[in-house]
Order: structure tokens, then sequence, then C-alpha cells
């Protein structure tokens, strides 16, 4: 099964609306098959998997990280492939909650003899499919909000000097958090001042860019900045207000970038409650959140994020430095969001620091 779940991590930004499957089938102690669900969400992993094995998948076990779906969509049924294979037993991680599963699946194949067992490292794999969870159980994607400051929670200058804060090797392993999602969010105000490419530029990864998303209700991004020349070539969306500009709307979609009209909050800025679910039911189940402080501070406070992923760069700047969140109305710490530390690894000079909210 750590082999099943090392599989599925493999597809992770890669197979949305569905989950990142991995599946291993072993006959006699050996593997004869592996494989995990394709760029795209098909096929699927345990169809490529029994391919691989052939024959050899009669009286076989086959390990999934998850539930092998019943229904039949683009794709025949998963558990009804493991039948017609052969297959005598199947260990699964996790039950799928997608309502067109919940347990059909499993049921379809104990009512074809196959010996079925449940749970094995199941919080593992509700780790690595914790986006997919999200959306179906959520109705949202899994928001993971990267930072990278100071010691003293700074991200740039008085002057608005922010490159670079980290060094190369924890711009690398943001960069690797780009590939393993399915989109990459900033506000408005950071696309204006950065201008930037929001792609994965790791060697070899280039493919693995996820879909740019920009915040902006009053649809001020120029469309001579990066993300709207290049919307063609890299998918991009832009989440603004209801009722906006049509005209500029038209210029938008007309640049090849997709509109996604939200409701406004109290405050007038975009509900982004309601942004977020616009963009689970377009399919996107891991959400990378990479600034700016005031779009950062307004998901924190509206306990959007999921997971918090901080870089930390052993330098100080002081109180006149730009702040990695702006002020969200705390007034006393019970009203503070509240994280639990999963993961602290040294990149480089660097600290990468993973929390998971509570």
């Amino acid at each position: 099964m750590q082999a099943a779940l090392g599989l599925a991590r493999r597809g992770l930004g890669r197979v949305w609306p569905n989950p990142s499957v991995g599946c291993v089938i072993v006959a006699d102690g050996r593997v004869v098959g592996r494989a995990h669900t394709r760029p795209g969400g098909r096929p699927h992993a345990e169809t490529e998997a029994l391919a691989m094995a052939g024959a050899l998948a009669r009286g076989a076990t086959a390990y999934v990280t998850l539930e092998p779906c019943a229904h039949h969509g683009k794709t025949p049924p998963c558990a009804e492939a493991l039948i017609a294979a052969g297959i005598a037993r199947v260990v699964s991680a996790l039950r799928d909650p997608d309502p067109r599963v919940a347990g059909r699946g499993i049921a379809l194949l104990r009512q074809a003899g196959v010996v079925v067992e449940e749970g094995l490292l199941e919080a593992e794999a509700r780790a690595v499919n914790a986006g997919f969870l999200a959306r179906i159980e959520l109705g949202r994607p899994l928001v993971t909000l990267k930072l990278a400051s100071t010691l003293d929670g700074r991200i740039a200058t008085h002057g608005g000097e922010s490159r670079w804060i980290t060094g190369g090797a924890a711009r690398a392993a943001a960069h690797r958090l780009r590939a393993e999602s399915d989109a990459v969010m900033i506000g408005s105000g950071t696309a204006l001042i950065d201008d930037p490419d929001l792609t994965c530029r790791l060697p070899g990864l280039a493919h693995r860019s996820p879909v740019r998303v920009v915040v902006d209700g009053r649809l001020r991004l120029p469309l001579t900045h990066r993300l709207a020349a290049t919307a063609r070539a890299v998918p991009t969306w832009v989440v603004t207000l209801e009722g906006g500009d049509a005209q500029r709307a038209r210029a938008f979609a007309a640049a090849g970038i997709e509109l996604f009209e939200c409701p406004a909050a109290a405050d007038g800025s975009v509900d982004l409650g309601a942004a977020l679910a616009a963009l689970g039911r377009a399919g996107l189940t891991r959400l990378l959140v990479e600034g700016g402080a005031r779009l950062a501070a307004a998901l924190v406070r509206d306990r959007l994020v999921d997971r918090l992923v901080w870089f930390r760069a052993p330098r100080l700047i002081g109180g006149d430095g730009l702040a990695a969140l702006t002020g969200f109305g705390v007034d006393h710490l019970s009203q503070t969001p509240h994280f639990e530390r999963i993961e602290a690894v040294p990149v480089g000079a660097d600290l990468m620091e993973t929390y998971s909210r509570i």
C-alpha cells in the first residue's frame, strides 16, 4: 500500500477533478501491475495496472488507495474491471465519499466473491487525496497558503524589495508545490506589482504548471501583463465581482481568460467562500495561494485555509517591513485561527514548516 500511495502522489495536480489513485497488483508475492491515475483523470489506476498485469491478474491481490469506482462515466467502473480480470482480493485504503460510489464499489466486489479488506493506511490515503475529499465534502478545493518571509514575518522591506528573501532551494520547493497543485491563486495587487508568470519552472516540469487564478474584483489586470498575455498558453482564470464592466469582461474573454463572477462580501470585496465554491464546481481540488498579504489575511480570517506552508529565511527586516498578512480584526487570542505543525524541514539555509488547521 505504501507503494500504491507513492504512485498516487505522482498524479497530484494533474488529474482534477478526479482523485489521484495508486494501484499495485501482486501475484505470488511478485508485483505484476502498478499504475496511477493518468493526466486528465483517466484512464484510472486500476485499469492501467490490470493492463500491465494481463493474465497474471487472475487470482491476484490489488492494493488500491481509494475504493474502486462503481459508476459508468467516460470509462467503465473499475470494480467491474477488477472482477472481470479475476482479481481474488482487493485491499482498499479509503472509501470514496463521492455519492456515485460511497461503498457501491466495495459492495460490487463482495457480491462477485472478491475478498475485500478496508482501511489499510487510511490516514495516509486521506492526506494524499485531501483535495478530492475537500471538493466532495466541502464543495471547494483544499486551500494551501504558501508564505515566504523573514524570521519576523516580513515579506518585503518598507520600500517593497522582496527578491529574494528566501534562497534557491526554498524557491525550488515552492515550485514543486505548484507542480502538485491544480491551480495557484494570487490577488490583483500582487499581479499588478510583480507581473508574475506563476508557472512551474523546475527543469522537466514545465508541463505541470497549474491553472493561474487572479482574484480581481474590478478587473484591474492590464491585458499587457504576463498572466493575460499568455492566457492562451497557460490556463488563466479571473475571479471578479458580479455585474462588473461588461466591455472589460469581453476583452478578458477575448484574451483567453475565463471569468468567474462572484457576489460581494460585506466589505465590497469578492466573497472568497463563494469564489472557492465556484472553483470547486469547475473541478479544482488543490489550490495553492501565493499572496498577497491582503488575500492571505482574508482567507485566514474566513477560516478557508486548510494548510499553511511557511518558508522562513534566517534574516530580519523589522517593524517597518511589509507583514506576511494584513490585519484581520483579532482582538483576543481566542479569536485566532489555530494551526498544528506537522512538519519542519531545512531547505538550504531556510526552514520549510507545514501546518494543518485545527
